[in-house]
């Protein structure tokens, strides 16, 4: 296994010394870090009145509901897929009952 990689991301204007475990989490934490930085631009052009710490409790707010909006589809997917995999299994059932 790899030794992390320390590796700097500036976010909003700010410098971080971080660590990433592999080639692809760096990809991930690099990305991040763009994204994170265009939201709090993206904020500050639509409040720009707002304090700093606004910004970042907005941008924070706006990412967990997005990540919490996708569990709660993972888990309807999910029971779609228990569901389905039911289905099939009754109808495979069927099909050998026939024979």
């Amino acid at each position: 296994m790899d030794e992390p990689r320390k590796i700097n991301v500036t976010i909003a204007g700010r410098s971080y010394a971080l660590k990433a475990s592999s080639p692809e989490n760096e990809e991930i934490i690099r990305k991040a870090a763009k994204v994170t930085t265009q939201k709090i631009a993206g904020y500050q052009k639509l409040f720009p009145t707002k304090s700093e710490l606004d910004i970042l409790t907005f941008v924070a707010l706006n990412e967990c509901i997005t990540n919490l909006n996708k569990d709660n589809q993972i888990g309807q997917m999910q029971d779609q897929t228990k569901a389905f995999a039911a289905d099939l299994a009754a109808y495979v059932e069927n099909i050998e009952k026939s024979r």
